[in-house]
């Protein structure tokens, strides 16, 4: 006889079949009691098998029918209820009847503690092919560990992806952020600022573990995207002053959109050892980008974008300044001496529109100028003595620029190295009988 033909011919809670009786407690701890056959229950269930099997059952007074007694917690009184319940269902039925997650986890536990073996291969089919929200698969993550292997299809959806398809989907991914696929819809802008806030967590390397590792093949993407982002960015500075003209705020947006993109790319960067490929390409570059930008028609104009250029040359800056890029000293000087002019004399009339416009919002924030700052003065102090004494001079030439950068740590650091520098060598010749020494 089927299940199914059972089912017809037995019903949940009959009274008038039922040969034995299920008790349990409720949340109120007290006993409930539930009209069960024992041909369903041994059917489906191991636990009830071995208990009417080995005479662990007590006799009842009523009708003479055996009990059976099911310890349950509390908070799962409902769900073994629906588990008695299901117990008389077809397969097909009990898949239908399964409508959340929160409940079918409740049955999961259930059918698990009564060794329901075809229930809980449903509720495992179920859990593993439902969306879980966020409180839900946190209780699944502690459940279905302590289960066994039967239960891990579950969690297959968030087991960790081998390695070439990480990567695939990395690649895919920064093929995106960078914008490298043209033409670029602009209704995708939401879909890549997405694309790029999951390509830095991918990289995310300090307390967690990255999820892609960096080879040659990433790298290789990595800077075919960059050449991209450069070669937009420039392609922008060409066609500014016509495009100007015709409609400044469209001309300055397109400009600017490819500066805030270098600007993301520069957070990447960094944790794949590539910082030197934008620093190398921001140095070859800088002198067309200030000739453009500080062209007298755009005296009163280009504001975000100054702004921004300000910003970016900051983390070229902060990457040479402070050792993770090395460049030799004519590239560091060079960095220096290009773009301190424009930074002395962009930021104070920032600061000023400021002042003026309380709606002015390209001010630069004050935590950006002080870590600018001090990769100024970090990179100053690395030069050969010669190249610190030039910048040093020219910084003091300028009275009315001396507020920023300050290099007055630089100025007095390179003159205690100098005097120091002057006592050893004196003390070297004075060494071979020489008292004279011209610097």
């Amino acid at each position: 006889m089927d299940q199914t033909r059972v089912a017809e011919q037995y019903k949940f809670n009959d009274q008038t079949t039922s040969d034995v009786i299920v008790h349990l407690r409720n949340s109120d701890e007290r006993v409930e009691l539930f009209h069960c056959h024992s041909f369903i229950l041994m059917k489906n269930s191991k636990f009830f098998t071995n208990q009417l099997s080995s005479n662990k059952q007590t006799s009842c007074d009523l009708e003479s029918c055996l009990c059976i007694e099911v310890q349950c917690p509390r908070s799962q009184y409902d769900h073994y209820v629906k588990l008695l319940k299901l117990l008389y269902l077809s397969e097909e039925s009990i898949a239908n009847s399964l409508d959340s997650v929160k409940s079918t986890i409740g049955i999961f536990r259930a059918s698990i503690s009564l060794q329901c073996e075809s229930i809980t291969q449903i509720c495992i089919q179920y859990l593993e092919a439902v969306p879980w929200d966020e409180k839900e698969e946190e209780e699944i993550l502690k459940l279905v560990p302590s289960l066994g292997p039967e239960a891990m299809p579950i969690l297959s959806r968030i087991q960790p992806a081998n390695a070439n398809a990480t990567k695939n989907v990395f690649l895919s991914a920064i093929r995106f952020a960078m914008s490298m696929e043209s033409p670029f819809p602009p209704f995708l802008d939401e879909l890549k600022t997405s694309a790029q806030e999951q390509v830095e967590y991918m990289l995310l390397a300090d307390e967690h573990t990255p999820l892609v590792v960096m080879d040659e093949d990433v790298k290789s993407e990595v800077r075919m995207g960059l050449d991209a982002m450069f070669t937009s960015f420039k392609a922008g500075l060409d066609l500014l002053p016509l495009e100007f003209d015709r409609s400044p705020e469209q001309a300055e947006q397109r400009v600017l959109q490819s500066l805030v993109d270098l600007e993301w790319i520069c957070t990447v960067l960094p944790k794949i050892e590539m910082m030197k490929d934008f620093v190398s390409r921001w140095t070859q570059i800088s002198d067309y980008v200030l000739a453009v930008v500080q062209d007298e028609k755009y005296n009163s104009r280009l504001w975000a974008v100054k702004a921004k250029l300000i910003e970016i040359t900051g983390k070229a800056l902060d990457a040479v300044g402070y050792g993770s890029v090395v460049l030799p000293p004519s590239s560091r000087v060079q960095i220096l001496k290009t773009w301190l002019p424009y930074i002395r004399k962009m930021k104070p009339l920032l600061d000023l529109k400021s002042e003026e416009d309380e709606t002015f919002s390209y001010k630069i924030d004050g935590d950006i100028c002080q870590n600018i700052e001090g990769a100024i003065v970090s990179l100053v102090l690395a030069l050969p003595s010669s190249d610190q004494a030039d910048i040093l001079t020219d910084w003091m030439n300028r009275a009315e620029q001396l507020n920023y950068p300050d290099l007055s740590e630089a100025f007095e650091i390179w003159c205690y190295r100098s005097k120091t520098a002057k006592r050893r060598l004196m003390v070297g010749l004075n060494g071979v009988g020489n008292h004279t020494v011209s610097f």
